[in-house]
């Protein structure tokens, strides 16, 4: 069973991932860093892995710093993550988001910085 701050860090993981906006995407490290916790990227990655079953956690929108669809293996079916990342308006080839930047959503400048996890 997990540690009760561990659970607790999950949480505010799924806090910033309810808050990423239709049709943008972010990464495990941009979490980590709104959550003061920059050297946690596994850990938002942990969470993620959890979160294809929570509906109000969009976590098809969590992609590797490179856009890359690395979580796409906790989804049920074989392309579901991409499918709705597609739904959206977004172009994947193979695995990965094109224009990554262009639609990335950084928790950081919109958020903050919450200090209460820095590490």
């Amino acid at each position: 069973m997990a540690k009760p701050e561990t659970l607790n860090f999950f949480e505010r993981v799924y806090d910033v991932a309810r808050q990423i906006p239709y049709g943008k995407v972010t990464s495990y490290g941009a979490i980590a860093r709104c959550l003061g916790a920059a050297k946690s990227a596994r850990m938002v990655g942990y969470a993620m892995n959890g979160a294809s079953e929570k509906e109000d956690v969009p976590a098809h929108r969590v992609l590797n710093r490179n856009g890359v669809l690395t979580g796409k293996h906790h989804f049920p079916g074989t392309d579901l993550m991409q499918q709705l990342l597609e739904s959206e308006g977004h172009v994947i080839e193979d695995d990965q988001l094109q224009d990554f930047k262009k639609h990335f959503w950084d928790p950081v400048i919109v958020i903050g910085l919450d200090s209460q996890y820095d590490q």
